[in-house]
């Protein structure tokens, strides 16, 4: 049996896919590669998280230990740091790079940073949006509903926002953590350098996961969009 070759997939989705996949290998390599190199103070990453959060006056934060490898997040709906078994108790360059950055995701939401206020408003919305947008769009091609195919695509849409709205927001959290490594001297000045790189493979993985998004819903669109209009010539 012979396959129609989908071209848009080729040309859009499978170059962003390739490109997600040399961010997330980047982003684990130079993870590797700096927590490697101790921190010269002995700081650790739940030291690190507390001194920031503490430089920006948030208090009340709880930092907590949670497993796996690059699993570190905040939690804002129980206020909490969850940092990784490979960043809470180690005191690598690394370590307090990733550390940090999820401090000052803490210090956006204790400030009221707008765009972090907006990814979390839209969240519920983007998660049903994702699980329905493609069934919707396939219901509608089989019943020739084009209301429910230009709903699919607004939801699929909705996803691509959400990972717009995060840039912003992760970017800034970096910024807020480099800030306060360096004005706390919470690393050396080589030592910055070795946390930038961390936090800025990181920051590649979210630039390459709106590609990916972006890609797929400009394939949909190509595909599914104006179907109502061309029949309607």
């Amino acid at each position: 049996m012979f396959y129609r070759i989908d071209p848009y997939y080729l040309m859009l989705v499978l170059p962003a896919i390739i490109l997600a996949m040399i961010a997330q290998g980047k982003v684990s390599s130079t993870f590797r590669k700096y927590s490697a190199f101790r921190t010269s103070r002995g700081i650790t990453g739940a030291d690190a998280a507390r001194i920031v959060l503490e430089s920006n006056g948030v208090y009340g934060v709880r930092i907590e230990r949670v497993s796996g490898n690059l699993t570190d997040h905040y939690d804002p709906r129980e206020n909490v740091i969850r940092l990784s078994d490979s960043v809470y108790n180690a005191n690598s360059v690394a370590a307090v790079g990733v550390a940090a950055h999820e401090a000052g995701h803490a210090v956006q939401y204790a400030n009221g940073y707008v765009p972090i206020k907006i990814r979390a408003a839209i969240i519920p919305a983007t998660q049903l949006g994702s699980s329905l947008a493609v069934p919707l769009i396939f219901i509608g091609v089989f019943f020739d509903a084009f209301s429910l195919i230009n709903i699919g695509l607004a939801f699929f849409f909705m996803a691509v926002l959400f990972q717009l709205i995060t840039l912003p927001v992760e970017f800034n959290a970096s910024g807020r953590a480099l800030k306060a490594i360096a004005s706390d001297a919470i690393l050396d000045e080589e030592e910055i350098k070795g946390a930038k790189a961390t936090l800025s493979a990181a920051a590649m993985t979210y630039v390459a996961a709106l590609l990916v998004s972006l890609a797929q819903f400009i394939r949909l669109f190509l595909i599914f969009g104006g179907r109502g209009n061309d029949d309607r010539r």
